[in-house]
């Protein structure tokens, strides 16, 4: 059975459980009275336990409460060809399934039409947005953390490869003060020179192409690829090869619209230039 991304998501869940009791697999399946290759298994989501298998693991760890609710409502579903999170408990248990795949990408196609890439964006940028966007006081400070601390993958030893589809209209749109919007802008063409980044632009003459429908990610890693989407009020994950294929295809159409790295680069500095000499607006 392929790993859903729910489905890794539970057994990320469960396995965080279990380490934070400090027990090994086979400790704790000797203590369940199970097959530490079935809890093994589990863990790694290439098997989903029962909603009352995972209720078991979760009784015997002392886990209860609010975050008892949150993975037993993983084991729902988990198997499915798509997951929708719509409520807030679930797009923070999606977010970390989000992060756990991006941190183990080979590669990952953003198509970006509106906003400069998540991980490509200054900490003044992301403040401005989560700010704007209405991100609660007391999550503020943490969602800022994780979304810096997500910069590793394209920035590590081994990095994944980025290619980057980005609209003009990110490019311009003023987010914060002008001074910090340059200073975005700088950024993205000091961190484009690296090897396994391939930033593109498409432009607002190109008519129409598949980021006009909006953003979306493929997260490819040696398990396979996923396509992630997410709007205001809601989150879904797909990982069918049809839907794979779909959104594979809609990349390649906008990387066939988009400027070379270079025409792009031209772009970005002509914007950051014209910012300066305050002709941007």
């Amino acid at each position: 059975m392929t790993k859903t991304p729910k489905g890794r998501a539970l057994g990320s869940a469960l396995r965080q459980a279990r380490q934070d009791r400090d027990l090994t697999v086979r400790a704790f399946a000797a203590q369940l009275g199970r097959d530490p290759g079935v809890l093994s298994r589990w863990e790694t989501g290439e098997r989903t336990p029962k909603p009352e298998q995972v209720a078991q693991i979760l009784t015997s760890l002392g886990v209860n409460g609010e975050r008892y609710e949150e993975i037993v409502d993983l084991a729902y579903g988990a198997n499915d060809s798509n997951w929708v999170a719509t409520t807030l408990p679930a797009q923070r248990q999606q977010l970390a399934a989000f992060i756990d795949f991006e941190q183990n990408a080979t590669k990952i196609i953003e198509v970006s039409p509106l906003l400069i890439p998540g991980l490509l964006q200054t900490n003044d940028y992301i403040r401005t947005v989560m700010t704007e966007a209405s991100v609660p006081a007391g999550e503020l400070a943490t969602r800022i953390a994780v979304r810096i601390g997500r910069r590793d993958v394209i920035t590590r030893d081994k990095p994944a490869r980025f290619v980057a589809l980005v609209g003009e209209a990110a490019l311009r749109q003023l987010l914060g003060d002008r001074e910090a919007m340059i200073k975005q802008l700088r950024y993205i063409l000091e961190v484009a020179r690296r090897p396994n980044i391939d930033l593109r632009v498409f432009r607002f003459d190109t008519g129409w192409h598949p980021a006009l429908e909006g953003p979306f990610h493929l997260i490819e890693t040696g398990e396979g690829t996923v396509v992630h989407l997410e709007n205001r009020k809601s989150a879904l994950f797909l990982h069918e090869d049809s839907d794979v294929r779909t959104y594979r295809r809609a990349a390649e159409k906008v990387l066939d619209v988009a400027m070379s790295q270079a025409e792009s680069a031209k772009l970005i500095r002509y914007i950051a230039n014209n910012m300066e000499k305050g002709n941007e607006r």
